[in-house]
């Protein structure tokens, strides 16, 4: 299993490809005209896992990493996110 950062074309997220080659998006970093926008997803509802009005696309990817939020779908994996962002298919 791997845990990555992808380039969209808005924007970034955060990745977990695992092991049957299939991506499950839990996280996500997107600029927007009014800033930096940046999610981590959850299994339930938690309105302090998005905010919006950064910075930099770093700010946003420090606040989806704080969460963790690969945890909540893949508990028992020791996931690292890796450091290279990874290109789109197609872009």
């Amino acid at each position: 299993m791997r845990l990555y950062w992808k380039e969209t074309r808005k924007g970034l997220d955060l990745v977990v490809l695992d092991d049957s080659g299939a991506e499950h998006t839990v996280g996500g970093v997107r600029m927007t005209k009014r800033g930096v926008e940046a999610m981590a997803r959850t299994t339930g509802y938690d309105p302090g896992r998005a905010t919006r009005g950064l910075a930099t696309v770093q700010e946003g990817q420090a606040f989806v990493v704080q969460f963790e939020p690969w945890r909540d779908f893949f508990p028992d994996e020791g996931l690292h996110v890796e450091h290279a962002v990874v290109k789109s298919e197609g872009g």
